[in-house]
């Protein structure tokens, strides 16, 4: 009889061991899930703190943005204009400088566009003939211009014999760069 209790106990113990197994997977399931959620939960906590942070300086964000399209706007042509009619703008504001500061243009030429990170790059030759203190003039005159032309290579050779004074004539080639937003 007592066999017979046993058996039957065991029989119960296992029945309900085998009843107690599928929730016991379930509880382990569960904690590994909490556990990775835990875990994601710690990476995303930077990044979603970074959000808010950027959320909080957004006014100061947008400020920024606006002042940095309005200097872009002084070194950059916009990208609404033609690039043939933004080159023979440049030509000519660039021919009109180096007429003002005294040098005598022999000849200029707009280059083939390039593109360059988000920007066309209209290179521009130059070529022309005058005294130092012209060159100098010119040079002042074409880095206060905006939109900004940037100078590439600047040439400068001497000829002919100094006059009188000193004063030696010179050849120049300039190339020289203006930028325009790329559509």
């Amino acid at each position: 009889m007592k066999s017979i209790v046993r058996r039957e106990s065991a029989i119960v113990v296992i029945m309900l061991a085998l009843l107690a197994l599928p929730f016991m997977a379930a509880g382990i399931y569960i904690y590994q899930k909490h556990q990775w959620a835990e875990k994601r939960l710690d990476e995303l906590e930077p990044r979603y703190a970074r959000l808010l942070g950027l959320e909080d300086s957004r006014e100061t964000l947008v400020q920024a943005n606006a002042q940095g399209q309005a200097s872009l706007a002084q070194y950059v042509y916009p990208q609404g204009q033609d690039i043939n009619q933004t080159g023979n703008d440049a030509q000519q504001r660039i021919r009109s400088i180096l007429v003002a500061a005294g040098l005598d243009i022999a000849s200029s030429q707009v280059l083939p566009v390039k593109e360059d990170k988000g920007f066309d790059r209209i290179p521009l030759s130059v070529r022309a003939e005058g005294e130092m203190v012209a060159l100098q003039a010119a040079l002042a005159g074409l880095v206060a211009e905006a939109p900004a032309i940037l100078i590439d290579t600047v040439l400068v050779q001497g000829y002919g014999a100094p006059t009188k004074g000193g004063v030696q004539r010179l050849s120049v080639q300039l190339s020289l760069v203006v930028l325009r937003r790329h559509s």
